[in-house]
């Protein structure tokens, strides 16, 4: 079992090894912070990385796939774009595609979505008396994926009993298996590759710690 390796690994080590180790964790935790902010800043987006929870955006989506999400104001919203958005009431953001605009004579623009999966659009899912989305609805419109990576993250939100595992899991990777073993994120991620090549340590951190941060990202 993973969690009774850990706590044998836990249990041979000196207050030394001990310390340098929670110390180790503690810089990776606050490294990982300080690029997610950093990601906000240069994306523009409350959530530069936001995880596929539902099915309605298949084919385009599954449930899992992760979004690397940008939210320049200059950028106008376009029919086809897929964007993630928020609504009122609703805790957890929605990523749908852009179905309509409708422009006004003075510049302002709404716009209506709806999922690729989905047989109507989402005037269903607005609140009462709402038929567009506003700009001000956007949390950021998606630039690139890797898939399925999120799907710790699904666990998680669907069974909260899962989160002690994730961190121990977490814990695990960060001290047995080294970043330049894990081909998969190397293949498909280029913006790892490019944080890893800058910030050894931070891309290390955002690749164990990333279902904890996405989880909690969710919840905002």
């Amino acid at each position: 079992m993973l969690s009774l390796d850990f706590l044998d690994d836990v249990r041979r080590m000196n207050k030394r090894q001990l310390y340098y180790q929670v110390l180790n964790f503690g810089m990776i935790v606050s490294s990982a912070l300080m690029i997610w902010k950093g990601l906000m800043v240069i994306t523009g987006s409350e959530s530069p990385i936001v995880v596929v929870l539902s099915g309605s955006m298949e084919p385009a989506f599954h449930r899992g796939d992760l979004l690397f999400l940008t939210n320049r104001v200059e950028d106008p919203i376009r029919v086809g774009e897929i964007v993630v958005f928020r609504i009122e009431g609703r805790e957890i953001p929605i990523v749908h595609r852009v179905l309509k605009i409708h422009e006004k004579q003075n510049g302002h623009i709404k716009f209506l979505t709806k999922g690729d999966n989905n047989a109507v659009d989402d005037r269903g899912l607005y609140k009462q008396g709402q038929h567009w989305l506003e700009k001000k609805d956007v949390v950021g419109r998606a630039r690139g994926f890797v898939p399925y990576i999120g799907i710790v993250t699904i666990l998680m939100n669907d069974y909260p009993k899962f989160k002690p595992y994730t961190i121990c899991v977490s814990w695990w990777l960060w001290t047995q298996v080294p970043l330049s073993d894990c081909k998969f994120l190397q293949c498909r991620s280029p913006v790892l590759q490019t944080l890893r090549s800058v910030f050894p340590v931070a891309s290390g951190s955002i690749y164990q710690l990333f279902p904890i941060i996405t989880h909690w990202n969710q919840k905002q």
